[in-house]
């Protein structure tokens, strides 16, 4: 479980296919700080599991399945990408944005991405059969950034960026036409399945 607070923006040294997975290096600092195998990572908001690291020289490896790498915007990466990086829920501290799960719903496209007077307007494309996620004024998860709506359309969604979010993420290298992953409020989903008896189980 995350928050969609961006702790830091890591490079991705690499990401290439290995004997049975993708393999991506990650080069990172703050995250690195108590660290151990198996660990959970939000990585453009995306749930991984920490296969290896190195502290000497600052290194995250993760073993990405061609699944994760097809459903989400991983297949854009390439070596010196900017990713945005969050280590797991500690209940010991603040929980600053919402609830994420680092379970990516779908990709939407950047529209729009402009600056208008000091701040940033964002514009990302949604289907539309999951438009019904997105409320004025509730929350969202682009890759894996916990950010409050703030226009909704049949086919889109709007957000408003400060500055301070834009220096601490990926979104600075962002531009229109780019993926980004979405990850819709998960207490949306769960009110949709107990009100429909709807869930994605498999029958017996």
């Amino acid at each position: 479980m995350f928050t969609g607070i961006v702790e830091e923006t890591g490079t991705i040294l690499s990401f290439d296919h290995g004997d049975s997975a993708y393999l991506l290096r990650i080069s990172a600092s703050k995250v690195l700080e108590g660290i151990a195998l198996g660990d959970s990572f939000a990585v453009n908001g995306c749930c991984l599991t920490v296969s290896r690291f190195e502290l000497e020289t600052g290194e995250l490896h993760f073993d990405v399945l061609e699944e994760t790498r097809r459903l989400t915007s991983f297949a854009e990466l390439k070596t010196g990408s900017l990713v945005n990086l969050e280590r797991s829920l500690s209940f010991n501290g603040k929980v600053g944005g919402h609830f994420v799960t680092g379970h990516i719903d779908t990709t939407g496209t950047i529209e729009v991405f402009e600056k208008r007077g000091n701040d940033y307007f964002l514009q990302v494309s949604i289907p539309e059969a999951q438009a019904k996620y997105v409320i004025m004024k509730g929350s969202i998860a682009l890759d894996g950034i916990s950010l409050t709506v703030a226009e909704v359309g049949s086919h889109s969604l709007a957000v408003w960026l400060i500055p301070t979010t834009m220096d601490v993420t990926n979104l600075k290298g962002k531009k229109a036409g780019g993926l980004m992953n979405l990850e819709f409020d998960l207490l949306g989903k769960y009110v949709e399945s107990l009100t429909t008896g709807q869930s994605d189980a498999l029958p017996d």
